[in-house]
């Protein structure tokens, strides 16, 4: 047994009442309590003080057909100090006395509850946003490769006059290579290479003795045979 449940006196330490028994137990299984029914206020001030905030707001939410602001009013009130301070407690306070309004503090507490998570959703969502932000300004800052489309064939050219044809592009580039080839020192100097073996290796031109074509011409038309008279000699008969 607790020491709290025993008395000390004069003569001696006296058990403790049945009463304080009940408490006690109710103390210790409090996690338990739910309806209190019909339970007298100067023990509910004894048991209630005990609970945490959910557990008084089960018992006042399972309790039915009662109103126990009388004993948890000022629990809730605590609770409302504890939770969002003590300047803020007053100034809840100075606002009721203003407006000559009361309300129960579980119902403050429970508005105070949402009005912080409303503030932090708020919160959240502005802190996402900005992390969107902040992305979206990082990824466009960043070096992207795309590839250029040449202009069709029915716009101008890039370089102000003409059509681009883009399929000549590949053809001009190799004749291009192909004559820068050619025009090569290393090209020329096998041309001239080669040459000079052929003409070491053709074999040398006969002279011709006879006469051209006009000489031979001329020759036949001026000479002519060469006619002899012969003077008959005379016969011996």
């Amino acid at each position: 047994m607790d020491e709290e449940f025993f008395r000390e006196n004069g003569k001696g330490i006296a058990a403790p009442s049945l009463v304080d028994l009940c408490v006690h137990v109710a103390i210790d299984n409090i996690r338990y309590l739910g309806d209190v029914g019909e339970t007298d206020f100067d023990f509910l001030e004894q048991i209630l003080p005990h609970c945490t905030k959910d557990q008084l707001m089960h018992i006042e939410k399972s309790t039915k057909g009662r109103d126990l602001s009388p004993v948890t009013d000022k629990l809730w009130k605590k609770f409302y100090e504890k939770d969002f301070g003590i300047d803020r407690t007053n100034v809840v306070i100075e606002r009721m006395r203003k407006k000559k309004v009361n309300f129960r503090w579980l119902q403050l507490y429970q508005a105070k509850l949402r009005e912080v998570d409303e503030a932090e959703n708020e919160a959240a969502d502005r802190l996402k946003n900005s992390y969107k932000k902040e992305d979206a300004r990082k990824q466009s800052r960043q070096v992207r490769i795309c590839e250029k489309v040449p202009p069709s064939s029915n716009k101008r050219g890039w370089g102000g006059g003409g059509n681009y044809n883009v399929s000549n592009t590949k053809s001009n580039l190799l004749k291009k290579a192909k004559l820068d080839y050619l025009k090569s020192p290393e090209v020329r100097n096998a041309a001239v290479m080669k040459r000079t073996a052929f003409q070491r290796s053709a074999p040398p031109m006969k002279k011709s003795n006879g006469f051209s074509g006009n000489q031979l011409g001329s020759s036949s038309n001026q000479s002519k045979p060469i006619e002899r008279t012969f003077k008959p000699k005379k016969m011996p008969f």
